[in-house]
């Protein structure tokens, strides 16, 4: 959770730092990381096929698979990464295509850029902590990561404001730390994987890729990154939304957006050690206890994220005042926070459920139930009622509401009706008939 957590806290530190510039700014950096977050999170989604893989060869005991899983995993997300950086970069150019305010469409693309060469470096720390995570070592990616924040906060501090006579670059020099800080995390992770004990000795060498291989991690993959593309998706396309509302909306979005995804990227912590164990169970064959990891970590994520409802309701005015002095934005985002309080049990059970989906490797009809949920129900609603019926940017978030709400239900009834078919066929069948003694 702490690991997932440090990724968020990047886009956190960002926010509060260049919130004191204004609301320009700020708007800029949600207007970023709203494009940005879509191929960051579908990155992150492309690199976890590598973990229920491992997981599973692991729980058969297989090295020599799980060298191989490692490997090709590798080439996909070196190939990716550049792939990403390139589209992040265009994303950039259409900006002026967005109907946005004018100062903000102006200072969003120089920072947007830094963020795209993150990137690389990027995908490369994911490659050797999803490996480490199959594998069930999760700590150090941890330390790592919060380690990274610092150093990313830190660099913030000289490079924003100029401090101890480091050139003062604004809003870029927030995009600057973040891909130092990256480049740090990924030599780091990188030099821990290949120091370990546990890393597989046939791992180091090379060896012929195999198509076969890299086609069933992409199916994995892939419709793993659009799941979290679909969600987070939703919520970038309700950033843009809010820029037709102006600077003050989109920024109070930014606000509320930021603290609701500290407890997501909690959730998805939670998800993916339910990925873990559910694959471990999967190789052992051991279908009872993965039903009882499955809805333990569904039901953990029911207790955690309520405690975040309960934060964003009792402190709705102070939260937002951290990131701005600016009232109307204060008691915008506040607003907001309020929504968000009732969809937080919603998210972090739809986003465990997702996880224990795809320990079975079970990804296609999960990737359309969220595709149905935010697109073809929760952002039609939440533009209906923002547009059509004057609710404003309350009007968007309810949208989201709906759409979480039904991903979750949805969801966590796959898991049920996949995990019960799984023991059901393993379950020996008994042979009730009269038996004759002679």
């Amino acid at each position: 959770m702490l690991s997932q957590l440090g990724h968020i806290l990047v886009g956190v530190a960002d926010s509060i730092m260049v919130g004191e510039l204004g609301t320009q700014p700020l708007a800029a950096v949600s207007l970023a990381n709203s494009l940005f977050s879509l191929v960051l999170m579908f990155g992150i989604g492309l690199s976890i096929a590598i973990t229920p893989l491992v997981a599973a060869a692991d729980g058969e005991q297989n090295t020599r698979q799980i060298a191989r899983i490692f490997q090709h995993g590798a080439v996909i997300n070196v190939i990716a990464s550049f792939i990403f950086c390139g589209l992040v970069m265009i994303s950039g150019r259409l900006l002026p295509l967005m109907n946005q305010p004018e100062q903000v469409v102006e200072l969003t693309p120089p920072y947007l850029n830094l963020l795209a060469f993150s990137l690389i470096p990027f995908m490369i720390f994911q490659t050797f902590r999803q490996f480490a995570e199959g594998l069930s070592f999760t700590r150090t990616a941890m330390l790592i990561t919060l380690s990274a924040n610092g150093v990313n906060i830190g660099l913030n501090y000289l490079l924003i404001y100029g401090h101890f006579g480091f050139p003062e670059l604004g809003l870029n020099g927030a995009g600057v730390a973040t891909l130092v800080s990256r480049i740090i995390m990924a030599a780091v992770m990188a030099a821990y994987v290949f120091r370990a004990k546990w890393f597989p000795a046939t791992a180091k060498l090379a060896s012929q890729l195999r198509p076969a291989l890299i086609i069933r991690m992409l199916k994995i993959g892939i419709p793993t990154g659009l799941q979290y593309i679909f969600e987070v998706g939703a919520f970038s396309f309700a950033s843009i939304m809010m820029g037709w509302l102006g600077a003050t909306a989109l920024a109070a979005h930014q606000i509320a957006l930021n603290l609701s995804a500290v407890s997501y990227m909690v959730a998805t912590g939670l998800a993916a050690a339910a990925t873990v164990r559910v694959g471990n169970q999967l190789g052992l064959k051991d279908f009872p206890n993965l039903r009882r990891v499955g809805f333990s970590a569904i039901l953990m994520s029911l207790v955690l994220m309520s405690v975040s409802a309960v934060a964003f309701i009792t402190l709705n005015h102070w939260l937002p005042s951290l990131y701005i002095d600016e009232l109307p934005v204060i008691e915008l985002a506040g607003s907001l926070l309020i929504i968000a309080a009732f969809f937080q049990l919603s998210d972090g059970c739809q986003a465990v459920a997702l996880g224990t989906l795809r320990g079975v490797a079970d990804v296609k009809i999960p990737t359309i139930i969220t595709l149905i949920a935010y697109w073809v129900i929760g952002l039609p609603t939440g533009y209906g009622f923002a547009f059509g019926l004057g609710w404003g940017p309350q009007g968007i978030w309810i949208g989201l509401l709906l759409s979480l709400t039904i991903a979750a239900i949805l969801l966590t009834l796959r898991f049920q009706r996949i995990s019960r078919r799984l023991q059901e066929q393993h379950t020996p069948k008994h042979n009730t008939s009269p038996q004759i003694t002679v």
